[in-house]
This record gives structure tokens, C-alpha cells and sequence, in this order.
């Protein structure tokens, strides 16, 4: 390059030197040496300081960006000023070693001592690559500061599928034994029965744990009391345990296959069992036909009814002495019924009797029976407004008893009655008739 191409790069340097790449910026001369005077030191230009992160979190993002960014050209590097280099060198060394941190993490009981920049908890578990849940516990809480020396616990929750005397839930726990478990649930274990060890391990997947606790169960049997402790699963296997044998139909007050609870009193119930068989009559039933050619109030039996017979099976059951209501298991009809058949008649009565119309019936019926339809005298024998007895309402063509009859066809037989005998059916008020 000519000197006054460089002359003149010079002049455009005051306004084009910002933009110019660092190895060709212009360097300045040094100033001449004066005889008798010590030469002047030549100006040195400061180093461009590095931009400072806002955090230290950013320090150590922006730090992984620039070991992951690819490198620059091997030209560029060997024309950045060695100065420059180790400024930035020993600034970031600096800056990195005040991040730095002594922490101890322990992990489901497993401690380890590790160096880390994470300013928080959150930082620290992501750094390592521990993901935490609902159920687990991290103590200090996520988000809390980290500081050199101090010591993170992570303990993970896993899910157990308990069955406790009897009733089933699901738990979560931190705890990596069966015994520890037991604790955390203040489950009392003595004298308790366990499905699996109580050493046994509790992996992050869980387990299944069926536990019946010891408890006080009291038997009534046979006039005596007893009283002990299980951790049986069934009301049959306590009653075993409790030296109490069960024959035939013996059972207890609660259902054998149920689970005994705590303070819980058991009835044994001695049952002795038989049948009876016993043979019951079947009604008949009555079949009526209405028929015109007999007077209202008249019936006549066509067909006499008999009643059927049935064979009845019933269980006998005695509970400890006591007879208990027997229990129909079954029939066999042995006889059928036969059903009754009755003509009634439906032809209206006379209103009149020649020879007896002009008469006070209404008086010797006051006088026989209070002049009430269905009156009956003590002894039953007699009955109705004029006190017919049986034998005479029939032969009068009467059905059934005169007091079931209508009030006109008593009258219209009584009437009938004087008819053929006179006032003599009725010696102490006949002559009431004739008033």
C-alpha cells in the first residue's frame, strides 16, 4: 500500500475507525525521543470490557451458549490481542469459581456431595435430572435458595394398595420398608398380621399390604362367656381359634365369612331341625245362578260343596332351646274341593195372602222380636220379626234362616204361616193380630 493510500485511510479513520475490523484499526506511532529526556511510554488502549448478566443464572446460560457456539476462524483469534484474551480469562475464571457451590443431595436415603452453580432447588434437581410429583417430598422447598454447604433431601412417594382390618384404601408413602410404613401410618403392628415382611422394600412402583390388627372378640356359647384376642380375618376362623366347634346347623349371630371388629360380642347359635307334615282343608267355593221361577229371598242348593284337602310340609327350627316359628316348604293337594251350586230366585214376592192381609203384623212383631229383622232369641234357636225357628222358615220355602231373610219376605211367610196354623205359632203375641 502506497503512502498516501494510507494517508488518506487515516483521514477517514475519524469517522470510519468504529467500523473497521480490529486488525486493521491504525496503530498508533511512538512519540519521538527527546535528548536529555526519557522517552515517553507508549499509549497502551484498554481492553473492551465483557457485558454483565443481570443474574448469575444467566452468567452460567450464557456461559453453556458460548461453549456450545461454534468456533471462529483460527485467523480471527491469532489477530485478538493476547491482552484482551487473558483479561477475559481471569475475569471469567473469577466470576464462575464465586458461583460455584458444595452441596450434598441426598436422594430416597442415598447422599452424595456434589459441586453445582444452580442459585436455587428448582435449578439444582433439573441440573441433575430429578423430576419430583404431588406425593413427593423435597425439603428444602423448591424454589429456596441454595448456598454453599447446605443439603437437599428428595424422598419420592410410592403407592400402596392397603387393606386395614378389613377396609381397602390407597396411600402414599415415603417410605422405602414395610416397618417404616407402618410408623408414618400409625399403624399399631403388634401382635398384627402382615401380608408380606415387615422388612420387606417398598419399590417407586408400591405394593399391596393387607394388615388385620390384634383385637378383643367375646363368644356366648353354650351358658358360658369367652373372650380373646385375633387378628383373624373371618368370624368362623375367631370361633376356631376360640376353641368353639360348630355342628349341623349351628352358626353364629353375625355372618361366619364377616370380619370380627374390635369389642365385638358373638352369639353362637345352637339349631336343631326337623319337618312336620300336616294336612289342611281347602275351601270350597259357591256358585250362584240367578233363577226367576223362585221368589226373591229363596235359594236352593243344586249341588252340596265339599272342601278339598292339601298336604302342607313345614321346616321345624329350635335356636338354643327356643322353638321358632315353622316354616312352609311345600304343598301336595290331595283332594280337590267340589264347589257348591245355588239357584237363586229372583221372582218379586206377593204383596198379599188372601186370609191374612187385613191383620197387625206390625204388632206381633213388635211384640216377638222388637219388630227387628235379624233378632235372636238366647238360646239361637229362633230368629227374624215372628221368631221362626229353622224347621218352619223352610217348610214356609224359606232359604238359609229367617233373620238373614228381607223384612217383606218374612212377613209374606208369616202371613202363609197363619194361613195354614192360625195365631197358635205365636201363643203369647198372636192375639196382637187382632187389634
Amino acid at each position: 500500500m502506497s503512502t498516501s493510500q494510507g494517508s488518506h485511510r487515516a483521514a477517514r479513520g475519524g469517522h470510519r475507525g468504529a467500523s473497521l475490523p480490529v486488525h486493521e484499526q491504525p496503530t498508533l506511532a511512538a512519540p519521538l525521543a527527546v535528548p536529555g529526556q526519557a522517552p515517553a511510554p507508549a499509549p497502551v488502549s484498554a481492553p473492551t470490557p465483557a457485558p454483565v448478566p443481570a443474574t448469575r443464572a444467566e452468567a452460567r446460560r450464557a456461559g453453556r451458549r458460548r461453549k456450545a457456539a461454534p468456533p471462529a476462524g483460527d485467523g480471527l483469534r491469532r489477530l485478538v490481542p493476547q491482552a484482551l484474551v487473558v483479561a477475559f480469562l481471569a475475569g471469567g475464571t473469577s466470576a464462575f469459581v464465586a458461583d460455584d457451590k458444595a452441596v450434598r443431595l441426598s436422594v430416597d436415603g442415598v447422599p452424595r456431595t456434589l459441586h453445582t452453580f444452580a442459585d436455587d432447588v428448582d435449578e439444582l434437581l433439573a441440573d441433575e435430572g430429578l423430576a419430583v410429583g404431588a406425593h413427593d417430598i423435597v425439603a428444602p422447598a423448591p424454589g429456596e435458595a441454595l448456598d454453599s454447604g447446605d443439603e437437599v433431601v428428595v424422598r419420592y412417594g410410592r403407592p400402596v394398595a392397603l387393606t386395614l382390618d378389613g377396609r381397602r384404601r390407597q396411600v402414599w408413602t415415603t417410605a422405602r420398608t414395610v416397618e417404616e410404613a407402618l410408623r408414618q401410618l400409625g399403624v399399631r403392628a403388634e401382635g398384627a398380621y402382615l401380608s408380606v415382611s415387615r422388612s420387606a422394600p417398598i419399590s417407586r412402583e408400591g405394593l399391596a399390604l393387607d394388615i388385620r390388627t390384634e383385637r378383643t372378640v367375646t363368644f356366648l356359647a353354650d351358658g358360658r362367656e369367652r373372650t380373646l384376642r385375633t387378628n383373624a380375618a373371618t368370624v368362623r376362623e375367631a370361633v376356631e381359634q376360640a376353641g368353639i366347634t360348630l355342628s349341623g346347623q349351628d352358626t353364629t349371630s353375625v355372618p361366619p365369612g364377616s370380619f370380627p371388629r374390635d369389642g365385638q360380642t358373638i352369639t353362637i347359635m345352637r339349631i336343631t331341625g326337623g319337618k312336620e307334615v300336616r294336612e289342611e282343608p281347602i275351601p270350597y267355593a259357591v256358585e250362584r245362578t240367578r233363577d226367576p221361577g223362585l221368589f226373591v229371598g229363596t235359594e236352593v242348593v243344586e249341588r252340596q260343596g265339599a272342601p278339598g284337602v292339601r298336604r302342607v310340609t313345614y321346616a321345624l327350627r329350635t335356636v338354643n332351646g327356643v322353638r321358632q316359628k315353622p316354616r312352609r316348604t311345600g304343598e301336595e293337594i290331595v283332594r280337590e274341593p267340589v264347589t257348591q251350586r245355588v239357584r237363586v230366585g229372583t221372582r218379586p214376592l206377593p204383596t198379599s195372602v188372601a186370609g191374612a192381609d187385613g191383620l197387625d203384623w206390625g204388632a206381633l212383631a213388635a211384640c216377638e222380636s222388637g219388630g227387628r229383622p235379624d233378632a235372636v232369641d238366647p238360646s239361637g234357636t229362633y230368629g227374624g220379626l215372628y221368631q221362626f225357628d229353622p224347621g218352619t222358615w223352610r217348610s214356609l220355602g224359606g232359604s238359609g234362616v229367617a233373620q238373614n231373610a228381607p223384612a217383606s219376605e218374612q212377613t209374606y211367610r208369616a202371613k202363609k204361616l197363619y194361613v195354614q196354623r192360625g195365631a197358635s205359632p205365636w201363643p203369647h203375641c198372636g192375639r196382637r193380630l187382632y187389634r
